[in-house]
């Protein structure tokens, strides 16, 4: 056998190493990709949130049943009495939370120090009601 024969070529080799490169750049491109979709699902998930509480504030009463969707890392979404934060995703990793406006606390959290719905298939329901007289809105499963 000739000695060149058995050896590869560095053309060869230097493709297979920019094979690997460019496999492994796609699957972290691809986390990232994932990553900010969630990120979104949680900035759509707050801002209708927001929006649909302050649609009953300003009805004189309703009562409304809403579906939300979020990305299935978060387990529970809980509300709790504070003025800066009072919307805090539990998760493995860090979601900053959020500060919601007009919620009754007194008539949203019964037991404890907050409330919490879990989600369990990336959809939570909650029920936004708003009785005649109330000026704040409350919520409940």
């Amino acid at each position: 056998m000739k000695r060149g024969q058995m050896k590869m070529s560095f053309g060869m080799i230097f493709s297979i190493i920019l094979i690997i490169v460019f496999i492994v750049f796609a699957f972290f491109a691809i986390k990232k990709f994932l990553e900010l979709r969630d990120t979104a699902e949680i900035a759509k998930f707050k801002k209708e949130l927001q929006e649909d509480l302050n649609r009953i504030w300003q009805a004189t009463q309703a009562s409304e049943e809403i579906s939300y969707f979020l990305p299935k890392k978060v387990e529970s979404v809980c509300f709790r009495d504070n003025d800066y934060e009072n919307l805090v995703f539990l998760s493995e990793k860090h979601i900053p939370g959020y500060a919601l406006n007009h919620i009754d606390f007194s008539k949203t959290i019964t037991q404890g120090n907050k409330f919490c719905v879990s989600n369990p298939d990336g959809k939570i329901k909650l029920t936004l009601k708003k009785d005649f007289g109330d000026s704040l809105v409350t919520i409940t499963r």
